[in-house]
C-alpha cells in the first residue's frame, strides 16, 4: 500500500514553514494534503505559526500572542538561519488569506492545527470559533487537528466537522482516549512507536505517522497500517516513483 502524504507546514525542508510559499510549493510538486498550524494574535485574529515566539522562524523576540495583527503582519518568518535568503521576505500569513487560497485550491485537503498555548492562553472557545468561521466555506475537506480533547469535543460537536488528534505519548492509556475521543485520524511522532511492533493498533481512526522524511521508512510504516504519512520533505517524496503514480496531482 502506498500511503498519502501530507505535507508538513508545507514543503518545509526547503521552504519557510506555515507560509503561503511554503504551502504553494508543496501543492506544485504534487501533494494533496497539506498541514499547518495556527496559534491567535492578541486581537483574536488567527494567524500560521507554529511556535508562540517568533524567535525560531523570524529572528525577533517577543510572543506573537501578545502582538496585534497589524504587527504581525509585517513580519518576515522566512528563517534564514536555517535556509538563508531561500525566501527572506516571507510574512507571517492570517488564516483567511490561506482560506482563500484553498477556495481556489479545490483538490486540497487541509490539516489544521490548533495550537496549545494559544488555547492555554486564550480558551478553547475564543481560539475555535474565529477558526472554524474562516474555515467554513471549505470546511469539508478540512480537518481540526489538536493535542486537545476539549477542541476535539468541543469541534465534533458541530456539523460536518472532520477532527484529528494528536497522541503526546505513546501507551494503553492514550489508545483509550482515542477510542473515547473517536477521531476520523489519529498523528503520531513514528518515533515513539514500540520498537518491533508488527501493525498500528486499529481504530475508528486513520493513522497519520509524521517526522517521516525517507521513502522506505514511509514505506515500512505504511505496510504497518499508516495510511497517511506526514513528511516536511513532500517535494522529496513525491520524486520516488512508487509516491509520484500515486499522487493524483503529478
Amino acid at each position: 500500500m502506498v500511503p498519502t502524504l501530507v505535507a508538513h507546514r508545507g514543503w518545509a525542508a526547503r521552504w519557510p514553514e506555515n507560509t503561503v510559499e511554503s504551502l504553494m510549493a508543496a501543492v506544485d510538486a504534487g501533494a494533496d494534503h497539506i498541514e499547518f498550524d495556527v496559534q491567535l494574535s492578541a486581537d483574536g485574529v488567527p494567524i500560521l505559526l507554529h511556535d508562540a515566539t517568533l524567535e525560531r522562524t523570524a529572528g525577533l523576540p517577543g510572543c506573537a500572542l501578545d502582538m496585534h495583527w497589524d504587527e504581525l503582519r509585517h513580519v518576515c518568518v522566512g528563517e534564514t538561519a536555517r535556509l538563508g535568503d531561500t525566501c527572506p521576505h516571507a510574512r507571517l500569513p492570517s488564516l483567511a488569506l490561506i482560506c482563500d487560497w484553498l477556495r481556489a485550491e479545490p483538490g486540497i485537503t487541509a490539516f489544521v492545527e490548533i495550537k496549545t498555548e494559544s488555547l492555554s492562553r486564550f480558551g478553547v472557545e475564543r481560539v475555535l470559533d474565529p477558526c472554524l468561521d474562516l474555515l467554513a466555506p471549505i470546511l469539508d475537506r478540512c480537518v481540526v487537528t489538536s493535542y486537545s480533547d476539549e477542541v476535539l469535543m468541543a469541534a465534533s460537536h458541530r456539523p460536518d466537522v472532520s477532527v484529528a488528534w494528536v497522541l503526546e505519548r505513546w501507551g494503553a492509556e492514550s489508545l483509550a482516549r482515542a477510542e473515547s475521543l473517536a477521531p476520523e485520524y489519529l498523528f503520531c511522532n513514528y518515533r515513539k512507536l514500540p520498537e518491533g511492533m508488527p501493525a498500528l493498533p486499529e481504530g475508528s481512526w486513520r493513522w497519520v505517522l509524521y517526522e517521516v522524511t525517507e521513502a522506505d521508512l514511509a514505506m515500512e510504516l505504511a505496510a504497518k497500517g499508516a495510511g497517511f504519512i506526514e513528511t516536511m520533505a513532500v517535494g522529496e517524496l513525491l520524486k520516488d516513483p512508487r509516491f509520484a503514480s500515486a499522487s493524483t496531482r503529478s
